[in-house]
């Protein structure tokens, strides 16, 4: 029990080793020049020793590099001993794997923290100040050109990039064009649904819409679209790609960007009061790059045919070319690094300098931060190339030796077809709600959703139930990998039937449901389920590898749904139960007064 004591007793203890010291006795004594004008004081630079500075910085570091270790070294883990256990398979390069995810670690620990110094107060300026010196249409012409700009910016949108080295063009023509011919277009057309989500969600936030009808009017033409496309055998096998690019975009350097962008203009309005307000964004920035990219393979197939596409392939392939430096490690990680922040910097600083007409503050913060974010963007591609992509591939080429035959394993199948299956399936699940569960993004999410809902929808519930959606979306992804289904006999019937639970749920719910998708996301899940897709398609001779990334977005929408709609229910029949014993309290009152 704690030992109880008098206030006055306390102030005297914890007084009685104090000194006091005048101000004037830590400070210089000032200096005039001859006019008699005050001089400014300049503080001399600290010198430190080594080992003070080192102690000094350690627990700077520390937190920052846990925080990364956290993300990377458990989902590595748990790939190299399924690996070894499960599948009786030795890591081929560890060596080289571990070097890369060491790689992923520190990069991603140098870019965070200078996307954190460097790139989020340009966004804190654009949001604060940005409303009050342009108008509308200027802004929402940043808002759109901005989110173009943190679609480049993106750490796992180079696994999107690296992903076609893998597909095969005489197996998927189209999609073997976009991922390699119109790569840049590509990231361009994703960019573009990305700004687009950034204006739409800037004017929603201003005029205070509803999410509900902004989904139904984007999801409507797309499935519309899914279906008009799943129709062309060879124009289909782009759909998986399409869907999975709604998933990319959603990362660290979008979300906060173009999130703190349009909060402040409605904030500027009046308008950003509501405890909602910041929801909305995340869903929009990953529907409408589906149907940029779906618009994009569909302009494709309109100007160039299949035979045209493998004929230009076979072509390239067959002349002996030497790749120039640029295209060689480490100069095209370098290269890729520094076209991903500088443009954006550039960018950000030209809407500061003439249309804010500001200049930069703490510009050596500033300096450090962006410098941080390219070195680390530069240290995490070396390590997507070496480290995620490379186990990531090799895990899901291997699993499927759990139940075929495949070249890479002598004694495949390792167990009968049906457990060999459930194996590869429950490998599947697992990595999906582990890796989500230690997401901290939904961790966040999760503090903020029992807030705003006082208590009725606990934060572990939701991380639980985007978790289990996470995991389920994984593992049906998976399982149409090895039987080949179409990807739109899934996203038609799960979006439908998410559209159904949006119908009925309240407002809060849907916001919730629907960005929860999009926290599962991160810059370590995305390049690791991707690479892991397509080497399972390549094992299994699947068209493709494609559509994991969609089912694990789809999945987390319903089953957070679900359960606000059960949240929903308690609440409600808690309500007409308080309200029955107060009215029969109220007649047993009246009766007895009578």
């Amino acid at each position: 029990m704690p030992k109880k004591i008098r206030f006055g007793a306390f102030l005297r203890e914890v007084n009685s080793r104090h000194r006091y010291l005048s101000y004037n006795h830590v400070t210089p004594k000032p200096a005039y020049d001859d006019n008699g004008e005050l001089i400014p004081y300049q503080a001399p630079a600290y010198k430190l020793r080594l080992g003070v500075a080192l102690r000094l910085i350690r627990p700077y570091v520390q937190v920052r590099l846990t925080d990364q270790m956290r993300a990377v070294i458990p989902l590595a883990l748990y790939l190299v001993l399924f690996q070894i256990i499960v599948l009786r398979s030795d890591v081929t390069d560890a060596w080289i794997i571990s070097a890369g995810l060491a790689a992923v670690i520190l990069g991603l620990m140098f870019f965070m923290e200078g996307l954190r110094v460097g790139l989020m107060p340009f966004g804190v300026a654009l949001g604060t100040s940005l409303p009050t010196r342009a108008k509308l249409p200027v802004v929402l012409t940043i808002a759109f050109m901005l989110g173009i700009g943190v679609t480049f910016a993106e750490p796992a949108i180079g696994a999107l990039k690296a992903a076609g080295a893998i597909v095969s063009v005489e197996s998927a023509p189209y999609l073997y064009t976009l991922l390699n011919d119109w790569s840049e277009v590509l990231v361009l057309g994703v960019g573009i649904g990305v700004g687009a989500a950034a204006v739409v969600g800037t004017l929603r936030f201003l005029y205070d819409w509803s999410l509900k009808p902004l989904i139904y009017l984007t999801l409507i033409p797309t499935i519309g679209l899914t279906l008009y496309i799943s129709l062309n055998p060879e124009l289909s096998k782009t759909l998986g790609l399409a869907w999975d690019c709604g998933a990319v975009t959603t990362g660290p350097v979008t979300v906060p960007l173009v999130l703190s962008l349009g909060i402040g203009i409605a904030a500027a309005a009046g308008k950003g009061g509501n405890g909602m307000s910041g929801f909305g964004i995340v869903t929009l920035a990953s529907l409408f790059p589906i149907l940029t990219v779906m618009g994009l393979a569909v302009y494709v197939h309109s100007v160039t045919t299949p035979s045209e596409i493998v004929a230009s392939a076979e072509m390239i392939n067959s002349e002996v070319q030497v790749a120039p430096w640029f295209d060689s490690t480490p100069w095209v990680e370098t290269i890729t690094g520094l076209r991903a922040i500088v443009p954006l910097v550039v960018f950000l600083l030209l809407v500061l300098r003439f249309v804010l007409k500001e200049k930069l503050k703490h510009p050596g913060n500033i300096t450090y931060g962006i410098t941080l974010s390219v070195i680390g963007m530069i240290i995490f591609n070396l390590g997507l190339t070496y480290g995620l992509s490379k186990l990531g591939t090799q895990s899901g080429s291997i699993v499927p030796a759990a139940f075929t035959t495949i070249s890479a394993m002598e004694n495949s199948p390792l167990y009968n077809w049906l457990t060999g299956l459930m194996i590869a399936i429950a490998f599947a699940w697992v990595l999906g709600f582990g890796a989500t569960l230690a997401e901290p993004a939904l961790n966040a999410l999760g503090i903020t959703v029992e807030n705003l809902t006082n208590g009725a929808f606990k934060k572990s519930t939701l991380m639980y139930a985007v978790s289990f959606g996470v995991g389920c979306g994984i593992a049906i992804g998976v399982t149409k990998i090895v039987f080949n289904i179409p990807i739109a006999w899934l996203l038609i019937p799960g979006y439908l039937t998410a559209l159904i639970l949006t119908w009925f749920s309240n407002e809060e719910y849907v916001n919730v449901a629907w960005d929860s998708a999009g926290v599962t996301t991160g810059p370590v899940t995305v390049p690791l389920v991707l690479s892991m897709g397509l080497g399972f398609g390549n094992a299994v001779d699947a068209v493709e590898g494609f559509g994991i990334l969609s089912m694990a977005s789809i999945g987390p929408i319903i089953s957070v749904l679900s359960v606000g709609l059960w949240v929903q229910w308690k609440i409600n029949r808690h309500r007409r139960e308080y309200d029955e014993s107060y009215h029969i309290g109220k007649l047993a009152t009246e009766t007895i007064q009578s």
